[in-house]
């Protein structure tokens, strides 16, 4: 099989590189924006949080599902999964923007080893959630163009990460949901 990129891959590269740029650039801009210090009228989504941290849980369930269909070679059931993921994790994104848009930001309250414990898991949580966004979409590709052999070479690599941003998002959640006003 060739090395070069297929036609469905070269479709989608471009899209690959605006959504990799455009998501982190769009959340960071849209974080710093809170509605209600702007005037408007709108009510805190103080709701959101653990819906968005069980959607986390249910993302990282899924992606281990994911996992154990395709060793099981149940590739249907492992696309549905894999599908199912991606749109666990675009509710994630949407519900976490709506409460950030509408909410103040909550401190985290722990004091000594705790507190660094807390902010290593959160800077990692942040920084890899940046980081899969390319190998999610690099890796959806490769299954779109049926070069299932590029697919799970970078799968090994996509995989782990997610995982790790689906199930530190939760335990971020737990950490700070004491702190909660």
């Amino acid at each position: 099989m060739s090395s070069s990129p297929s036609v469905v891959e070269k479709k989608y590269n471009k899209w690959i590189v605006i959504l990799s740029i455009f998501i982190p650039l769009a959340v960071a801009a849209l974080f710093g924006i809170n509605l209600r210090r702007l005037g408007f009228d709108v009510q805190p989504l103080t709701f959101l949080p653990p819906i968005y941290a069980s959607i986390n849980g249910v993302t990282a369930v899924i992606l281990l599902a994911a996992l154990w269909a395709v060793k099981n070679k149940k590739i249907a059931l492992h696309e549905k999964f894999m599908k199912a993921a991606i749109v666990c994790s675009v509710l994630f994104l949407l519900m976490y923007i709506a409460y950030h848009m509408t909410s103040d930001s909550t401190k985290f309250g722990g004091e000594g080893v705790i507190q660094y414990v807390y902010y290593f898991i959160l800077i990692t949580h942040i920084v890899l959630s940046i980081v899969v966004i390319p190998f999610v979409l690099i890796t959806y590709v490769k299954a779109l163009a049926k070069r299932f052999d590029k697919h799970k070479k970078i799968a090994r690599i996509t995989f782990p990460i997610w995982l790790y941003v689906a199930i530190t998002g939760v335990v971020v959640y737990l950490m700070i949901a004491p702190y909660y006003a």
